[in-house]
């Protein structure tokens, strides 16, 4: 589905273009003239948009949720609702962490679990050393 927002440039590149009416060029792209010439009367709201961003950027882990609680305590009237679509409409969002690096592939040996016998000795060619209660030798 395509927004109408995308619906209004694609007729003004087309009226720029090709030199169409704004009734043919409607037709074309099959967009109801009125969504084309409706022009949105609500605030910017630059000043909110900013303090939101600022926000953001500070807490870079909260979401809209928990920034609409900050700005709450910060006396704005504005609902979850406005602060959810400005969130969006800036493209904020939530950072994600960085995942833990794992071990990959074989790892070195460690000095601890080495043999203390020299290379190519095995400890089954070696005698038994005689203990206190027996009789060795």
């Amino acid at each position: 589905m395509v927004r109408p927002a995308a619906k209004r440039e694609a007729v003004a590149g087309l009226r720029e273009q090709f030199q169409m009416s704004e009734r043919r060029a409607c037709s074309v792209i099959e967009a109801d003239r009125k969504m084309i010439r409706y022009r949105s009367r609500r605030p910017p709201e630059t000043e909110l948009r900013a303090r939101l961003r600022e926000l953001a950027n500070e807490r870079r882990r909260f979401g809209y949720r928990r920034l609409f609680i900050l700005l709450r305590r910060e006396g704005e009237p504005s609902g979850i609702n406005r602060i959810h679509r400005l969130y969006r409409e800036e493209g904020l969002m939530v950072r994600k962490r960085k995942s833990r690096r794992r071990a990959s592939g074989l790892r070195a040996p460690s000095l601890s679990r080495q043999s203390p016998m020299p290379a190519g000795r095995s400890t089954s060619c070696m005698t038994r050393w005689p203990t206190a209660g027996s009789s060795g030798f």
